[in-house]
Protein backbone atom coordinates (compact mmCIF):
# COMPACT_ATOMS: atom_id res chain seq x y z
CA UNK A 1 0.00 0.00 0.00
CA UNK A 2 1.32 3.53 -0.77
CA UNK A 3 1.32 5.69 2.12
CA UNK A 4 1.37 9.31 0.75
CA UNK A 5 3.08 11.88 3.14
CA UNK A 6 2.59 15.40 2.74
CA UNK A 7 6.11 17.67 1.75
CA UNK A 8 5.70 20.85 3.52
CA UNK A 9 7.64 23.08 0.91
CA UNK A 10 9.73 25.07 1.09
CA UNK A 11 10.78 24.02 4.45
CA UNK A 12 13.11 20.69 4.00
CA UNK A 13 10.69 17.78 4.75
CA UNK A 14 11.98 14.98 2.60
CA UNK A 15 10.13 12.02 1.36
CA UNK A 16 11.35 9.00 1.20
CA UNK A 17 10.25 6.26 -0.93
CA UNK A 18 11.43 2.56 -0.28
CA UNK A 19 10.35 -0.97 -2.27
CA UNK A 20 9.88 -3.21 0.22
CA UNK A 21 8.75 -6.80 -0.55
CA UNK A 22 6.77 -5.29 -3.48
CA UNK A 23 5.14 -2.44 -1.68
CA UNK A 24 5.84 1.50 -1.64
CA UNK A 25 6.33 2.57 2.20
CA UNK A 26 6.65 6.44 2.23
CA UNK A 27 8.33 8.49 4.89
CA UNK A 28 8.76 11.75 5.99
CA UNK A 29 11.96 13.37 7.26
CA UNK A 30 10.91 16.30 9.62
CA UNK A 31 13.49 19.07 9.64
CA UNK A 32 15.78 18.81 12.19
CA UNK A 33 14.02 15.74 14.10
CA UNK A 34 14.16 12.60 11.88
CA UNK A 35 12.02 9.87 9.85
CA UNK A 36 8.41 9.65 11.44
CA UNK A 37 7.43 5.34 10.90
CA UNK A 38 4.25 4.57 8.72
CA UNK A 39 1.17 5.62 10.12
CA UNK A 40 -0.89 2.64 11.25
CA UNK A 41 -4.98 2.44 11.53
CA UNK A 42 -6.06 0.82 14.75
CA UNK A 43 -9.16 0.90 14.55
CA UNK A 44 -12.22 1.96 12.31
CA UNK A 45 -15.74 2.71 12.71
CA UNK A 46 -16.27 5.34 15.04
CA UNK A 47 -18.14 8.07 14.33
CA UNK A 48 -15.85 10.78 15.15
CA UNK A 49 -12.77 10.52 17.35
CA UNK A 50 -11.13 13.26 19.15
CA UNK A 51 -9.10 13.86 22.37
CA UNK A 52 -6.46 11.18 23.13
CA UNK A 53 -4.97 11.19 26.45
CA UNK A 54 -2.29 8.68 28.13
CA UNK A 55 -2.75 7.89 31.46
CA UNK A 56 -0.17 5.90 33.60
CA UNK A 57 -0.43 2.70 33.07
CA UNK A 58 0.33 3.32 29.47
CA UNK A 59 -3.41 3.38 28.22
CA UNK A 60 -4.86 6.21 25.55
CA UNK A 61 -8.35 7.35 26.60
CA UNK A 62 -10.23 9.30 23.34
CA UNK A 63 -13.28 9.89 22.64
CA UNK A 64 -16.17 9.57 20.07
CA UNK A 65 -18.38 12.18 20.43
CA UNK A 66 -21.61 11.50 18.41
CA UNK A 67 -21.57 8.36 20.47
CA UNK A 68 -21.12 10.13 23.66
CA UNK A 69 -18.28 7.91 24.28
CA UNK A 70 -14.93 7.55 25.98
CA UNK A 71 -12.81 4.61 24.79
CA UNK A 72 -9.89 2.76 26.11
CA UNK A 73 -6.79 1.44 24.47
CA UNK A 74 -5.05 -0.49 26.19
CA UNK A 75 -1.27 -1.80 26.53
CA UNK A 76 -2.72 -5.48 25.14
CA UNK A 77 -4.55 -3.45 22.12
CA UNK A 78 -7.84 -3.95 23.20
CA UNK A 79 -10.50 -0.85 22.27
CA UNK A 80 -13.29 -1.16 24.65
CA UNK A 81 -16.11 1.74 26.37
CA UNK A 82 -14.57 3.43 29.42
CA UNK A 83 -17.61 6.24 30.05
CA UNK A 84 -21.09 5.97 28.36
CA UNK A 85 -23.03 8.13 28.23
CA UNK A 86 -19.85 11.01 28.01
CA UNK A 87 -22.40 14.44 27.65
CA UNK A 88 -20.03 14.44 24.23
CA UNK A 89 -17.04 14.66 25.80
CA UNK A 90 -14.45 15.93 23.59
CA UNK A 91 -10.53 16.77 24.73
CA UNK A 92 -9.07 14.75 27.40
CA UNK A 93 -6.11 14.66 29.36
CA UNK A 94 -4.80 13.23 33.09
CA UNK A 95 -5.13 15.03 35.58
CA UNK A 96 -3.60 13.66 38.44
CA UNK A 97 -4.70 11.46 41.16
CA UNK A 98 -6.23 8.48 39.36
CA UNK A 99 -8.55 11.13 37.25
CA UNK A 100 -9.07 12.13 33.61
CA UNK A 101 -9.95 15.83 33.19
CA UNK A 102 -12.84 15.89 29.91
CA UNK A 103 -14.14 18.65 28.45
CA UNK A 104 -17.60 17.86 28.05
CA UNK A 105 -19.25 19.74 25.18
CA UNK A 106 -22.50 19.57 27.12
CA UNK A 107 -21.35 22.97 28.60
CA UNK A 108 -18.76 21.60 31.36
CA UNK A 109 -15.76 20.40 32.48
CA UNK A 110 -15.35 17.26 34.45
CA UNK A 111 -12.87 15.07 36.28
CA UNK A 112 -13.61 11.14 36.02
CA UNK A 113 -11.65 8.76 38.81
CA UNK A 114 -10.65 6.28 36.38
CA UNK A 115 -11.46 3.28 38.94
CA UNK A 116 -14.89 4.15 39.66
CA UNK A 117 -16.13 5.86 36.93
CA UNK A 118 -17.55 8.60 39.18
CA UNK A 119 -17.95 11.90 37.52
CA UNK A 120 -17.31 15.33 39.20
CA UNK A 121 -18.22 18.54 38.02
CA UNK A 122 -15.20 20.95 37.93
CA UNK A 123 -17.12 24.14 36.22
CA UNK A 124 -20.03 24.45 34.21
CA UNK A 125 -20.22 28.37 34.14
CA UNK A 126 -18.74 31.51 33.87
CA UNK A 127 -20.69 34.95 35.26
CA UNK A 128 -23.64 32.48 36.17
CA UNK A 129 -24.15 31.61 32.18
CA UNK A 130 -23.70 28.18 31.07
CA UNK A 131 -20.23 27.49 28.99
CA UNK A 132 -20.79 26.83 24.90
CA UNK A 133 -19.20 23.72 24.32
CA UNK A 134 -15.97 23.30 26.18
CA UNK A 135 -14.10 21.66 23.79
CA UNK A 136 -10.12 21.29 24.92
CA UNK A 137 -7.86 21.56 27.67
CA UNK A 138 -4.37 21.38 29.20
CA UNK A 139 -3.35 21.00 32.93
CA UNK A 140 -0.20 22.96 34.16
CA UNK A 141 2.09 21.88 37.26
CA UNK A 142 0.33 24.10 39.92
CA UNK A 143 -3.03 22.33 39.12
CA UNK A 144 -4.87 24.83 37.38
CA UNK A 145 -6.77 24.11 33.86
CA UNK A 146 -6.46 25.80 30.67
CA UNK A 147 -9.42 25.31 28.42
CA UNK A 148 -11.12 26.28 25.34
CA UNK A 149 -14.75 27.34 25.02
CA UNK A 150 -15.73 27.53 21.17
CA UNK A 151 -18.81 27.57 18.94
CA UNK A 152 -19.19 24.08 18.11
CA UNK A 153 -22.53 22.04 19.11
CA UNK A 154 -23.03 24.88 21.52
CA UNK A 155 -27.25 25.94 21.55
CA UNK A 156 -27.52 29.17 19.20
CA UNK A 157 -27.43 31.53 20.50
CA UNK A 158 -23.96 30.70 21.80
CA UNK A 159 -25.01 30.89 25.69
CA UNK A 160 -21.82 33.05 26.30
CA UNK A 161 -22.22 34.89 23.39
CA UNK A 162 -18.62 34.94 22.57
CA UNK A 163 -16.37 32.30 22.01
CA UNK A 164 -12.94 32.18 24.26
CA UNK A 165 -10.12 30.39 25.82
CA UNK A 166 -10.24 30.43 30.04
CA UNK A 167 -8.35 29.28 32.95
CA UNK A 168 -9.87 27.17 35.84
CA UNK A 169 -7.25 27.79 39.30
CA UNK A 170 -6.62 25.15 41.82
CA UNK A 171 -9.55 26.55 43.78
CA UNK A 172 -11.90 26.68 41.66
CA UNK A 173 -12.43 30.06 40.37
CA UNK A 174 -12.52 30.82 36.62
CA UNK A 175 -10.93 33.81 34.30
CA UNK A 176 -11.47 34.63 31.06
CA UNK A 177 -8.07 34.98 28.88
CA UNK A 178 -9.08 35.98 25.59
CA UNK A 179 -11.98 36.52 23.21
CA UNK A 180 -10.66 37.68 20.54
CA UNK A 181 -9.87 34.36 18.07
CA UNK A 182 -12.39 32.58 15.75
CA UNK A 183 -13.13 29.22 17.18
CA UNK A 184 -10.21 28.46 19.53
CA UNK A 185 -9.92 24.91 19.78
CA UNK A 186 -6.48 23.35 20.54
CA UNK A 187 -4.73 24.25 23.42
CA UNK A 188 -1.40 23.35 25.19
CA UNK A 189 1.42 24.36 27.30
CA UNK A 190 5.29 24.43 26.09
CA UNK A 191 7.12 21.84 28.48
CA UNK A 192 8.98 24.50 30.88
CA UNK A 193 5.02 26.25 30.71
CA UNK A 194 6.18 29.68 29.84
CA UNK A 195 4.06 29.80 27.10
CA UNK A 196 0.31 28.71 26.24
CA UNK A 197 -0.51 27.88 22.36
CA UNK A 198 -4.23 28.33 21.56
CA UNK A 199 -5.14 26.80 18.40
CA UNK A 200 -7.64 28.64 16.26
CA UNK A 201 -10.03 26.49 13.99
CA UNK A 202 -11.41 29.01 11.63
CA UNK A 203 -8.26 31.43 11.35
CA UNK A 204 -4.97 30.28 9.48
CA UNK A 205 -3.09 32.30 12.52
CA UNK A 206 -1.93 30.43 15.29
CA UNK A 207 -1.60 32.23 18.38
CA UNK A 208 1.66 32.09 21.19
CA UNK A 209 0.72 33.56 24.83
CA UNK A 210 4.17 34.39 27.26
CA UNK A 211 2.75 32.61 30.68
CA UNK A 212 3.30 35.68 33.38
CA UNK A 213 2.33 33.45 36.01
CA UNK A 214 -0.12 30.44 36.12
CA UNK A 215 -3.34 32.03 34.50
CA UNK A 216 -2.30 35.15 33.76
CA UNK A 217 -0.97 35.71 30.27
CA UNK A 218 1.15 38.80 28.19
CA UNK A 219 0.10 39.49 24.72
CA UNK A 220 -0.06 37.36 22.37
CA UNK A 221 2.09 36.76 19.73
CA UNK A 222 1.42 34.95 16.04
CA UNK A 223 2.94 31.69 16.07
CA UNK A 224 2.73 30.57 12.98
CA UNK A 225 0.68 30.30 9.40
CA UNK A 226 -0.83 27.11 8.65
CA UNK A 227 -0.13 25.50 5.55
CA UNK A 228 -4.13 25.56 3.65
CA UNK A 229 -5.86 23.11 1.46
CA UNK A 230 -6.55 23.86 -1.75
CA UNK A 231 -7.57 27.34 -1.99
CA UNK A 232 -8.65 27.83 1.46
CA UNK A 233 -7.09 30.75 3.28
CA UNK A 234 -8.75 30.62 6.51
CA UNK A 235 -8.28 26.95 7.75
CA UNK A 236 -7.13 26.50 11.13
CA UNK A 237 -6.02 23.62 13.49
CA UNK A 238 -7.95 21.69 15.25
CA UNK A 239 -6.12 19.75 18.11
CA UNK A 240 -1.82 19.57 18.98
CA UNK A 241 0.28 17.99 21.15
CA UNK A 242 3.73 18.75 22.37
CA UNK A 243 7.65 17.18 22.08
CA UNK A 244 10.31 17.44 24.39
CA UNK A 245 11.84 19.75 22.45
CA UNK A 246 8.53 22.11 22.47
CA UNK A 247 7.44 21.46 18.93
CA UNK A 248 3.91 21.62 18.22
CA UNK A 249 1.85 18.96 16.19
CA UNK A 250 -0.97 20.43 15.22
CA UNK A 251 -3.79 18.05 13.35
CA UNK A 252 -5.49 20.27 10.15
CA UNK A 253 -7.11 19.90 6.81
CA UNK A 254 -3.58 19.24 4.95
CA UNK A 255 -2.50 16.58 8.29
CA UNK A 256 -0.40 16.80 11.50
CA UNK A 257 1.43 19.92 10.93
CA UNK A 258 4.85 20.08 12.36
CA UNK A 259 6.03 23.35 14.18
CA UNK A 260 9.35 24.13 15.87
CA UNK A 261 8.81 26.44 19.19
CA UNK A 262 10.00 29.27 16.66
CA UNK A 263 6.60 28.90 14.23
CA UNK A 264 8.65 27.33 11.54
CA UNK A 265 7.44 24.88 9.50
CA UNK A 266 9.58 21.15 9.88
CA UNK A 267 6.91 18.62 7.70
CA UNK A 268 3.24 17.71 7.51
CA UNK A 269 2.55 14.17 8.44
CA UNK A 270 -0.23 12.63 6.18
CA UNK A 271 -3.52 10.87 7.31
CA UNK A 272 -5.42 8.73 5.32
CA UNK A 273 -8.47 10.58 7.17
CA UNK A 274 -8.52 13.97 7.79
CA UNK A 275 -7.02 14.35 11.78
CA UNK A 276 -8.86 16.14 14.90
CA UNK A 277 -6.34 15.87 17.37
CA UNK A 278 -3.10 13.58 18.54
CA UNK A 279 -0.76 13.01 22.31
CA UNK A 280 2.28 10.78 22.57
CA UNK A 281 2.03 7.71 23.80
CA UNK A 282 3.79 4.07 23.76
CA UNK A 283 7.12 3.22 25.11
CA UNK A 284 9.64 6.11 25.61
CA UNK A 285 6.57 8.23 24.23
CA UNK A 286 7.95 7.72 21.04
CA UNK A 287 4.60 7.10 19.63
CA UNK A 288 2.26 9.03 17.98
CA UNK A 289 -1.49 8.63 18.41
CA UNK A 290 -3.73 10.14 16.19
CA UNK A 291 -7.62 10.38 16.35
CA UNK A 292 -9.12 10.99 13.02
CA UNK A 293 -12.96 11.10 11.54
CA UNK A 294 -13.88 7.59 11.98
CA UNK A 295 -10.70 5.58 12.83
CA UNK A 296 -7.79 5.60 15.70
CA UNK A 297 -3.93 5.70 13.86
CA UNK A 298 -0.48 5.85 15.48
CA UNK A 299 3.21 6.19 13.97
CA UNK A 300 6.31 5.90 15.29
CA UNK A 301 8.04 9.05 15.88
CA UNK A 302 11.88 10.33 16.17
CA UNK A 303 11.77 12.38 19.33
CA UNK A 304 9.50 11.78 22.19
CA UNK A 305 7.02 13.14 23.52
CA UNK A 306 6.14 15.46 26.01
CA UNK A 307 3.31 15.02 28.91
CA UNK A 308 2.25 17.48 31.48
CA UNK A 309 2.68 16.50 34.99
CA UNK A 310 0.60 18.19 38.03
CA UNK A 311 2.15 18.49 40.84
Amino acid sequence: MLLNIHRCLPFAAVVLIFALGGHLLAQTELEGLGRVGEVEKIQGGFQFVEGPAKTPDGSIYFTDIPAESIMRLSTDGKIDVFLRPSLHANGLMYGGEGRLLACQMDGQLAAIDLESKEVTVLTKEFEETRFNACNDLVIDRAGGIYFTDPRFRAPDPWPQGKEAFYYRDPKGVVTRLGDDLQAPNGIALSPDEKTLYVIPSMQAEMMAYPVVSPGKLGPGRLLCRLQQKGSRTDGGGDGLAVDSRGNLYITSATGVQVVSPEGNALGTIEVPEQPANCAFGGPELKTLFITARTGLYRCSMPVAGHVHCTK
